[in-house]
């Protein structure tokens, strides 16, 4: 491993590349098959993922038709990561073995172990048969679509082909390892001025923002928007609330805490709401929702915006707030929704969906396209990555704890082949530009 890091600090080309043995086993953070049943009986908040994921050594993947390794520099924790590693709301062993069975190339998927990662930014270590567009030594991010295209139902959006995947969730070999395998149609370049670990921090959580509120397949956000954003300052949030801004949109920043409130009126958005300071209990009991609540909820919205109501809501906190999201959106207004964090049984009152005219649309990643413009932004500067703090692969369970307690705000990083923290800008003016923006998540008490 340490011949490919000396490569990538050296910014060895592709016959350098092509010249490294590739190493017969990699390191990858990954939970086990024998331990799903470790957490039975235990409520969601009382499993912890540093418990169920282990840094183990796995053999290491040959890139097939229309695939790439990657020698991966940083990775990502989503909450498809704590999902995967609370095994809720099932062991993703069932996503692999069900994988496995759609063909022999796939079979190799299901194994012992599911090495697990949605994001990640590296360098080109290998290609199989058919990639033309990559090379050896290229520098990339990945988003984490996996596609097979060979049905027409994906060609108009490959989101819905039906062999649509989330790579390191559904399928093996994910980005928070060392060696990483992915198809080619899932590489972009690697944001020059940006570090390894901030460039691995955007993929899954920017494209699918894009997806939610900029594209024609969610909200179509245009100028003059009002967008109300739960989870301002937590991954997903913070780059809805930079794509609101950079539209021309109004958003309304719903935060849990003073630290995330600030951080979003850093971004620049002016309407923030702290709903922990603010005291809203959406339910009165685990069965019953309080309409009550919905109503004072949104009375402080139009009193913050002068009067109107949300055009658009990004819903991912789910169950636990998804009522009173309907409630609030403007008469004809969207509601685009992805996620479900704090629980995946939604409840609402359809007379204020149905008598107002209101959409509920479903959202989920976002095709090639749509990633590689969320990405844009980001290589433009437009956009900036929200990482706040980064830790060792070898510390990938106490990362997705975090994620999975919020106790975190942006994006939480983790160092797989990178030897520090600050490696991989070669374009230094332009981050110079953009350091302060760049720089705000970056605090003590973003962890």
């Amino acid at each position: 491993m340490q011949q490919i890091v000396d490569a990538v600090l050296a910014g060895a080309g592709a016959e350098d590349f092509l010249a490294l043995p590739v190493p017969e086993s990699h390191r990858g953070a990954a939970v086990l098959r024998e331990e799903t049943g470790m957490f039975e009986g235990l409520a969601t908040r009382d499993k912890d993922p540093a418990k169920s994921l282990h840094t183990v050594e796995v053999a290491t993947p040959e890139p097939g038709p229309g695939e790439a390794l990657i020698a991966v520099m940083a990775s990502a924790i989503n909450y498809n990561t704590v999902w995967s590693a609370i095994f809720e709301p099932l062991p993703t062993f069932t996503f692999l073995d069900r994988y496995a069975r759609s063909s022999p190339e796939a079979a190799r998927h299901a194994q012992p172990y599911h090495v697990l990662g949605s994001d990640l930014s590296g360098v080109v270590l290998r290609t199989g048969p058919g990639v033309r567009n990559w090379k050896p030594g290229d520098q990339v991010v990945a988003h984490c679509l996996s596609v097979e295209l060979e049905s027409a139902d994906g060609h108009d959006d490959t989101m819905l082909d039906p062999e649509q995947r989330i790579w390191g969730f559904e399928t093996n070999f994910g980005g928070l390892a060392e060696l990483a395998l992915v198809k080619s149609n899932q590489l972009m370049p690697k944001p020059r001025h940006l570090t390894w670990e901030e460039s691995a921090s955007s993929g899954l959580v920017n494209s699918t923002a894009y997806r939610q509120l900029v594209s024609r397949n969610g909200a179509a956000l245009k100028q003059g928007d009002v967008v109300l954003i739960w989870g301002a300052g937590g991954g997903l949030g913070s780059y809805a609330t930079q794509l609101a801004l950079n539209g021309g949109a109004v958003p309304v920043c719903v935060v849990s805490d003073p630290h995330k409130a600030e951080l979003v009126r850093a971004m620049g958005a002016d309407l923030v709401i702290d709903r922990a300071a603010e005291g809203y209990r959406f339910w009165k009991d685990p069965q019953t929702p309080d309409p009550r609540e919905w109503k004072r909820f949104g009375a402080r919205i139009r009193e913050l915006t002068g009067g109107e109501d949300p055009d658009i809501v990004l819903e991912h906190p789910g169950r636990e707030t998804f009522g009173a999201s309907v409630f609030v959106t403007r008469r004809g207004g969207t509601v685009v929704t992805c996620a479900s964090t704090s629980g995946f049984r939604h409840e609402y009152d359809n007379r204020y969906l149905w008598m107002s005219l209101k959409r509920i649309v479903g959202s989920h990643f976002a095709n090639y396209r749509e990633a590689w413009e969320a990405n844009r932004l980001i290589t433009k500067g437009m956009v900036h990555p929200t990482l706040s703090t980064v830790y060792p692969l070898e510390a990938t369970g106490e990362a997705t704890r975090a994620v999975h307690r919020n106790e975190h705000s942006g994006k939480v990083g983790v160092l797989c082949l990178a030897p520090g923290e600050g490696l991989g800008v070669t374009d230094p003016e332009t981050r110079e530009k953009h350091l302060p923006k760049i720089d705000r998540f970056r605090s003590p008490a973003a962890g």
